[in-house]
């Protein structure tokens, strides 16, 4: 089988490689397609000190089951699934609590293991899924990064009626804003680029602001009556940006932050005491692939507007390259077999 190796920051390179065979309880899954997530481009770069190279990435994978080893019920060949990329051990305290993306030993496939930028890879029938019936495979691989916004709307909090404020138009927090939609939440998202914050429109945003060119503080005092924000959720990653989250939210409110930097933010403890913050983090995904599935059985999330280009699996270095030097032209770029 064909696997694009990670052999040097900056270069990837297909490889010929032996099958997997399933070992009881796996399921062998032929991939159909997968997403580039921006943590596949830090580890393209080099930035990640915790992946050792040569290593396959891609963690936002579906495909039909080739085959499945003793033990699994579940699945039989030609079934259409999608995986959640999620290793845990199932033994420590975090496991038995349910906190799979708290495992003492947490992985993840194409970060810290090998994942899925291969044409066959074998995973635990636990993390495992079937895909809706008629899904096209490309809509079908943002599942993994609309898991990413049910784990976010879930460590927020949020009620019907509150006022969100979501930092960065990714593809993440696009993905973000639309479980805010779900649960009845009323959504500002701000970005600099002015074709992410118009897809931001198309999906339901009550406001978009462009960073730059925008009063940001206007535009969110005018939202909230004042009052600022019930929830921030900081989806880029930038030290700057969750300190000035201090300032978004309203008293009581909730800081949801899941992007990182090498280098910390300097957070007042005087505004989060007097205003009664809570700032929580939101790591991966903790078993919401049914939620987001049954979201897009009903409709109620759109991937179309996220995807922005598709290459062929022989081209995935090129389109590695093309992201990077035009990060503005992307949101979610898809690899096809």
């Amino acid at each position: 089988m064909r696997s694009a190796k990670l052999v040097a920051p900056g270069r990837i390179e297909i490889f010929e490689d032996r099958m997997p065979l399933p070992t009881e309880g796996e399921v062998l899954v032929r991939v159909k397609a997968a997403g580039i997530c921006g943590s596949d481009l830090h580890i393209y770069q080099g930035e990640r000190s915790d992946v050792e190279l040569p290593r396959i990435l891609g963690h936002e994978l579906v495909g039909e089951v080739e085959s499945a080893g003793s033990g699994v019920t579940g699945f039989s060949k030609g079934d259409r699934v999608t995986i959640d990329p999620v290793v845990s051990c199932g033994e420590c305290i975090s496991c038995r609590r349910g906190y799979d993306n708290l495992c003492s030993t947490v992985k993840c496939l194409g970060v810290q293991v090998d994942g899925g930028f291969c044409d066959y890879i074998a995973v635990p029938e636990q993390k495992v899924y079937p895909l809706p019936h008629g899904l096209p495979w490309e809509k079908a691989s943002l599942i993994e990064p609309f898991s990413i916004g049910a784990e976010v709307l879930a460590r927020s909090g949020v009620l019907k009626g509150d006022k969100v404020l979501v930092l960065g138009a990714g593809t993440i927090g696009l993905c973000i804003l639309q479980a805010m939609k779900i649960a009845g939440a009323e959504v500002l998202i701000t970005d600099f680029v002015d074709s992410r914050l118009e897809t931001a429109r198309r999906l339901g945003a009550d406001r978009a602001v462009n960073g730059k060119t925008g009063d940001m503080a206007a535009e969110l005092s005018d939202f909230t009556g004042g009052f600022g924000a019930d929830v921030v959720v900081e989806a880029v990653g930038m030290p700057r940006l969750l300190e000035e989250s201090l300032g978004y939210a309203a008293p009581g409110g909730c800081i949801v932050v899941l992007g990182f930097h090498p280098e910390p933010a300097k957070i007042p403890e005087v505004m989060v005491v007097k205003k009664e913050l809570k700032i929580v983090g939101s790591r991966m995904n903790c078993r919401r692939f049914p939620q987001v599935i049954e979201w897009v059985k009903k409709g109620l999330v759109d991937p179309e507007p996220l995807i922005s280009a598709v290459y062929p699996f022989e081209k995935i270095d090129t389109a590695f390259q093309d992201i990077l030097k035009g990060p503005e032209k992307f949101l979610k770029v898809l690899i096809t077999y």
